[in-house]
């Protein structure tokens, strides 16, 4: 099939107004009778109102006696009154229905027992004190729910209290999605392998759109991985729009490349209300009708897929139940870094949020659509709108939060070099420090320090080394923090060395054989401590990088570069062995380094601080470090003596 090219791109809001207002959305879904007991979260088609008054009865409200209040009149404590119980008067239980004639509790509190007959009461009762009227909560007939109202657990107690043990709701809205695509292979059937078949990717986008949908309130059906093949999705879509589904998504194959037949099927079907929608991620985005039903088009990167999903499906499937789509809280943060983005598109960006010092700092994730990590490790995301070629990092701009306020205050927004240790903490951190999250940012061991200069992180990871004096980190510390005091707190040794194929099938046996011709490197990028290690290393040996294949290609961690590796797009790249280890790669020492983390001494006694240093200082976490292979753990946690000049920066 030959490739086409979008249609004309709606802006997101155009694409909206198209989807959602094509259908009579308030009068889409029939109705249906439950039991009360099971209506919780289900949305009422019609107004419920009241058979029982509640109470039915007047009923005392506390516990004493209950009295006639006209009886009382006249107790004081210099004239207290005596009541004959079972004549003026009658012990009552709080919830207990009030005797004949009886208008008015006394609480026991209030009361002397004379005798067993006898009480004394030094001040009277006014008519109704402490009785809870007939009707005084609910009276019979009242609206109790009006029509589109989500049911909550409160309202059962409403509605079983008045006699309503049946409730008209809203049938939940049925999604069917369909996951496509030759490469895909169903999560189940890898059970017990260790890695996905040649060419094959698991599936998980539908599981995660499905399960959206739950979250929404929709009921959803996965259908089986469906291969490319045009005919059987035809068939497969037609059953669908002509069943019971509300709704149907079909994942992938909505873009433009020659097996992406979703775009051919909805307009030869149907009618094709948009194509192409100018937010990214989630350009592809395929919205259309078939025989009365919409049809949705969802990207198949990850990324593009969800955001697809929350700007269509969300509001559809809200709608459709006749309820207010939830608004998301906002606030205000400055990005850690200058955030450029393609005019005339509105950029969904993924964000870690944390407070540093007076400022909530938005730390961006990767911008990659392909990236689940970025959905799973968000606290938030930055809208960056279609008129601007990006955002700077000296104002802020809102963020729309994916997490509560209080866990963003307790994050503590880690910035710098990549180092495998930081998920052990992570980790540690979670299970003695429930409060705690740590928010890392892979930009390099100069990224940094040029992030605390900026107040944008509480630390920083660094392993940058003075190739003069053979000292890591103090030199760099003066040069580009002049007078910002810090403690410089040792995290570990590690192995930096080539990672290599298994069995190291190239014959490289150290940095000189990168320039051979026919070898490809993956590097780290500039600014990283690995990057400056390996071009002292390279001047030490005399070999040019421009005569190194692959040298200008970068990676921003030890394990892409591991991957880059594995997947053999690479022969070899420089990284820490642990990497190596993780991946069951070969490994080839050059060197042995100082990791450190660099503390603002503002922040260093802060809680969230003490508590990492906490996690680092233990026992537990030394030996899982020393598990991943290639670390050194000697001085793990020890003070590192630094001196803070006032220094040009160069």
């Amino acid at each position: 099939m030959a490739r086409r090219i979008y249609l004309k791109m709606k802006s997101l809001a155009e694409a909206r107004d198209l989807f959602l207002n094509h259908w009579d959305l308030a009068n889409l879904l029939s109705s249906e009778t439950i039991s009360t007991i099971e209506a919780a979260g289900r949305v009422t088609a019609e107004p419920v109102f009241a058979r029982f008054s509640v109470p039915t009865f007047h009923a005392a409200a506390m516990d004493g006696i209950s009295v006639r209040a006209e009886s009382t009149f006249g107790a004081t404590p210099e004239h207290p009154l005596h009541l004959k119980l079972g004549t003026d008067a009658n012990w009552i239980n709080t919830g207990q229905g009030m005797p004949q004639g009886a208008d008015a509790v006394v609480m026991v509190e209030n009361l002397h027992q004379v005798d067993d007959h006898t009480v004394e009461i030094q001040s009277g009762a006014f008519p109704w004190q402490h009785v809870r009227k007939i009707g005084e909560d609910i009276v019979a007939t009242e609206l109790l729910l009006p029509q589109n109202h989500q049911i909550t657990a409160y309202d059962l107690g409403a509605l079983l209290g008045a006699g309503v043990l049946e409730v008209e709701v809203k049938r939940r809205p049925s999604v069917l999605v369909i996951p496509t695509g030759d490469e895909l292979v169903e999560a189940e059937k890898l059970k017990g392998a260790e890695s996905p078949p040649p060419d094959r990717v698991v599936e998980f986008n539908s599981w995660v759109l499905v399960n959206l949908v739950r979250q929404w309130g929709g009921i959803c059906r996965r259908h089986p991985i469906v291969r490319d093949d045009p005919e059987q999705l035809r068939q497969i879509l037609l059953q669908a729009v002509q069943g019971e589904y509300d709704l149907v998504i079909i994942n992938a194959g909505s873009s433009a490349g020659s097996e992406d037949y979703t775009v051919n099927l909805v307009e030869g079907l149907g009618t094709m209300l948009v194509h192409g929608v100018a937010i990214m991620p989630g350009k592809p985005t395929v919205l259309g009708e078939i025989q009365g039903k919409p049809v949705i088009g969802n990207p198949g990167y990850p990324v593009s897929a969800v955001i697809s999903m929350e700007q269509f499906v969300r509001p559809f499937l809200y709608r459709i139940q006749g309820l207010a789509e939830p608004e998301s809280e906002q606030v205000e943060a400055y990005p850690s870094q200058k955030l450029p983005s393609k005019l005339g598109v509105e950029e969904f960006l993924r964000v870690n949020l944390g407070r540093v010092g007076d400022r909530l700092v938005a730390t961006p994730l990767p911008r990659g659509a392909g990236s689940i990590t970025s959905l799973n490790q968000a606290t938030g995301f930055l809208r960056i709108p279609d008129t601007v070629e990006g955002v700077t990092d000296d104002e802020p701009h809102p963020v729309t939060l994916l997490a509560s306020k209080q866990s963003i205050e307790r994050t503590l927004v880690a910035v710098g070099s990549h180092d495998m240790t930081l998920d052990v903490i992570t980790n540690l951190l979670k299970k003695y420090h429930p409060e705690v999250s740590l928010a890392s940012s892979n930009v390099g061991s100069l990224g940094g320090l040029l992030a605390l200069r900026k107040g944008t992180a509480h630390l920083a990871g660094s392993h940058l080394l003075d190739t003069d004096t053979g000292e890591y980190n103090t030199t760099y510390i003066q040069r580009y923090l002049p007078g910002l005091e810090v403690h410089l707190v040792n995290l570990v040794y590690r192995e930096q060395g080539l990672i290599v194929t298994p069995g190291n099938p190239r014959c490289i046996s150290g940095l000189k054989d990168l320039s051979r011709p026919e070898l490809t490197f993956v590097n780290r990028q500039a600014g990283s401590g690995t990057r400056i290690l390996l071009d002292w290393q390279l001047t030490q040996l005399g070999v040019d990088p421009a005569g190194i294949n692959g040298y200008e290609r970068e990676e921003y961690t030890h394990m892409a570069v591991a991957a880059d590796v594995l997947s053999g797009t690479a022969d070899s790249g420089m990284a820490i062995y642990a990497a190596a280890q993780a991946l069951k790669l070969d490994f080839i020492p050059v060197i042995t380094e100082r990791y450190d983390l660099v503390i603002p001494a503002i922040h260093f006694e802060t809680p969230l601080i003490q508590a990492l240093l906490e996690v680092i200082a233990s026992r537990e976490f030394k030996n899982q470090v020393m598990a991943l292979g290639g670390y050194d753990v000697r001085d793990t946690g020890r003070l590192i003596p630094t001196v803070v000049d006032e220094v040009e920066i160069s």
